[in-house]
Formats: structure tokens, sequence, C-alpha cells
């Protein structure tokens, strides 16, 4: 499978989720931008079958290699990111998984049947992050007890396997000189802005300044009928040169926390 063909069956599958992304493109480019992917993200359980090491590999296939790790201690996740070995271009991935063995029995015992009663083979598959969800139809009941003590478990319950973002690398716009300008433009445009901890996360001094639009809902269907629910957002990230004169290309876990709320279902609700 190309790289090209991967990115952009990833791309397809999450603006088919996440509609305001391809609008956003759009206006952007309306404005004279050409738009350029800085990370894509994507979440999942420590589970064996499915952790982050298993889901990078055709990510490793491609010449990326491992670079920064993250811990979320409140919301229990721990991450790395992956960069291209030798194109500077190629958007970072950003893999997070759900800490199960924090959880408690009954959480832990709910993941794990659901991972059980799932066709193994599709597990061991290179393109695993492009299925989508591959367990059973899920129940209301399951989602919103998972919902009680993890965000991210319940999200992951529903929408599966997939890029739960893409990110839209500032420093290449052509006719925005920074984050603010960005956020201004899509207010005006009508886009409600993911406002936890600040419309911007980072700082100058961190070297890296990242904000995001909420999720797109969409509606889902459940055992027990439809429910409207959130499925994926937009980011957008501002980088700023580090001692050697590059770009920084790391991630600030302080302010990925804030943009992993984007999905939030509390924060739809405002």
């Amino acid at each position: 499978m190309s790289p090209t063909y991967f990115f952009n069956e990833l791309w397809n599958q999450y603006t088919a989720k996440t509609p305001s992304a391809e609008k956003i493109k759009s206006i952007l480019e309306a404005e004279g931008n050409k738009v350029y992917n800085d990370h894509i993200a994507i979440r999942t359980f420590n589970d064996p079958r499915v952790h982050i090491d298993v889901i990078a590999k055709p990510f490793i296939a491609m010449g990326y290699e491992p670079k920064g790790e993250y811990h979320f201690e409140a919301k229990k996740l721990f991450a790395k990111h992956f960069e291209h070995k030798n194109d500077t271009n190629a958007p970072k991935i950003f893999i997070s998984q759900l800490l199960l063995e924090e959880f408690s029995e009954e959480i832990r015992k709910t993941i794990i049947d659901i991972l059980d009663q799932t066709d193994q083979s599709v597990f061991k598959q290179d393109d695993l992050i492009l299925k989508g969800r591959v367990w059973n139809k899920p129940s209301l009941k399951i989602y919103q007890n998972l919902l009680s003590v993890s965000e991210y478990a319940a999200w992951m319950y529903v929408n599966g396997f997939c890029s739960n973002h893409f990110t839209i690398d500032v420093n290449k716009l052509k006719t925005f000189e920074n984050l603010s300008q960005v956020n201004d433009f899509l207010k005006s445009n009508g886009f409600t802005m993911n406002s936890s901890g600040g419309e911007i996360k980072g700082s100058p001094t961190l070297l890296l300044e990242q904000s995001s639009i909420l999720a797109d809902a969409v509606e889902i269907e459940f055992e027990e009928g439809y429910k409207e629910i959130t499925s994926c957002y937009y980011e957008f990230a501002f980088r700023y040169p580090n001692a050697d004169g590059n770009l920084y290309s790391g991630f600030i876990a302080g302010s990925a926390d804030k943009i992993f709320e984007s999905t939030d279902m509390v924060l739809q609700d405002r």
C-alpha cells in the first residue's frame, strides 16, 4: 500500500465524519493558501493486540521512526509521536493509548470483552487504522458507562480506528502570520473553537502553539437507537524555531491534554 493512498484514505474517512475540515480547507484555499498537514493523531487502547506499536506498524514501514513520549496522568493516557526519517514535509504521527490497568476491573473487563468479541484477524492487518469500528454495533448503555469515567474510552468505543484529527501547518499558510489570526478567521466564518485551557494552547516560549475547533457531531446507531455524539475535529499548529534554528517538531503534553478535549461531549453542550 503506497503512503499516498494510505494518507488519502485516512483523509477521506476523516472528512466523511468531519465535514468542518473540508469546509475549513476550502475557505483557506480560497484565501490563496496551500494547506499542509502538520500531524495526524490516532487513539487506541494499550491492549497488546492494538497498542501503539501495533498501530505504528504501517508508518514504520513507510520510513517513520519514534521520537517523543508523553504522559497524561489525569486522563490515564500515554502517547508517542513519530517522524519520517528522510522526508521533513511528511506529517508527524501522534498515537495515544488508554492505560487500561489504571481503571477499575469493570472498565478493563468491558474494553477487553469488546476486543475479545471482535474477529481477531483484523488486529493483524496493516491497514487496521483504516477499519474504523471493527467490533459490534455499540451499546448506548456501555457508551454512557465508559463516558462516566473516560471520554476518551467512550469516543474510542464508538469511533474505533481512524484519525481523530488532522492538523493544519499554520507556518506554511501564506495569508496568516500567526495562530491568533487563523482563530479569528475561523470564528468569523462560524466555527467554534475549543476554549479549554484558552483558545491557544502553548506559547512561543514552549516553541509550539495549538488550537482546534470543537469536534463535529454525528448521529450514531446504537443498539438502543440513534444518538448524536462527537466524531473528529481539525487542529491548527504554529511552531517556533529552537536553538539550532530549526522549527520545534515535538509536542507539549499540557497543551495536547487540552486539545484532547475537543471531542468532549460536555464542551459540545455549552
